[in-house]
């Protein structure tokens, strides 16, 4: 970081920022309320130990966190992010109860369009049965044989 420019914490502390400052890659000078917010919630020490904990690869996700974390705290000082966490774990309770509850009223329509065909098709195989019954019942006529006597 360079002597001229100081990060947004740096800033904020009203010290100097050195070139290997831990916080400046996430709390840009561009964006100076998401590390006031941080440092209200967190402050600035405990900030900075969690951040120089955490290898560098997570780091960026962390700081994400715990601007995620602070803004919600700000919102909302009693619940912070558990209370969107629950607004959003109802939803779904409810999302996956309409679609248990669709589920069950189309397995309903179908089970009742298969009895509706089954029942078409054993009164129409009874119609076939009675037709071909009534063939095979048929009495056949009887022609009348006449009676030559042969002298």
């Amino acid at each position: 970081m360079s002597h001229s420019t100081k990060c947004a914490a740096c800033k904020s502390l009203r010290r100097r920022c050195p070139k290997d400052c831990v916080l400046a890659p996430y709390f840009p000078p561009t964006n100076p309320q998401r590390f006031a917010c941080v440092q209200k919630i967190f402050g600035a020490s405990n900030i900075t130990k969690m951040i120089e904990q955490l290898p560098l690869h997570l780091r960026a996700v962390a700081a994400d966190c715990m601007s995620f974390e602070a803004s919600s705290r700000v919102e909302d000082p009693v619940y912070g992010s558990v209370g969107i966490i629950s607004q959003l774990q109802e939803q779904i309770i409810k999302a996956e109860s309409e679609v248990a509850k669709t589920k069950s009223e189309i397995a309903f329509h179908n089970a009742q369009q298969q009895l509706q065909q089954q029942q078409n098709e054993s009164s129409s195989c009874k119609i076939e049965e009675l037709h071909d019954t009534d063939e095979a019942t048929t009495i056949p006529t009887v022609k009348p044989v006449s009676s030559k006597k042969s002298k």
